[in-house]
């Protein structure tokens, strides 16, 4: 595993909620999370993922590296713009919990979309790598067999048709930091 201090992390201003103080571990995952949201994926931040990690929003549930990462670089390819409004962190326990705000303008359609999220960032203890990022769309994730079948199919079907790199050099092509 590469060591933090060699992943280029993009976002390094984490805002954090009056008295909630993050170890320069956390500000590094904190960090390569809010770059995941803003489209900026990369294998060097991803490698901070437990490879049976798990990444959940209303719309999947991706566990296994195979899939998560599919669905981080599938915001590449959905999305023309996606601005971060806000953002803050308000719990520095594990799960590190935050607040965002984000804009998503869709491909294609110009559709505009924003999305107040609580984001909840599962650490594993032993080996401090993300074990799961919960994307709670207005702090809520849907649970019902339905959608939740949806959400198992979505995380199949997407890394059939994301093309994600398979090295460093195809990931700096596509102009992701490594």
């Amino acid at each position: 595993m590469s060591s933090t201090s060699e992943i280029p992390i993009e976002t390094t201003d984490v805002s954090s909620s009056p008295g909630v103080s993050l170890s320069s571990h956390q500000k590094t995952l904190v960090g390569s999370v809010l770059d995941l949201f803003a489209g900026r994926p990369s294998l060097k931040k991803l490698s901070l993922w437990a490879d049976d990690a798990t990444f959940t929003d209303p719309l999947t549930i991706a566990t296994g590296r195979e899939r998560y990462t599919a669905q981080w670089y599938g915001l590449q390819q959905g999305f023309s713009e996606i601005e971060r409004l806000h953002h803050s962190v308000t719990s520095a326990g594990n799960p590190i919990l935050m607040d965002l705000k984000t804009r998503y303008v869709i491909k294609g359609i110009n559709k505009e979309q924003t999305i107040q999220s609580v984001i909840a960032i599962h650490v594993d203890e032993a080996s401090g790598k993300i074990m799961k990022v919960e994307d709670k769309w207005d702090g809520k994730l849907p649970d019902g067999a339905i959608s939740n079948a949806f959400r198992h199919l979505n995380a199949v079907t997407v890394p059939k048709i994301i093309n994600v790199p398979k090295d460093e050099a195809e990931d700096s092509k596509r102009g992701n930091k490594n």
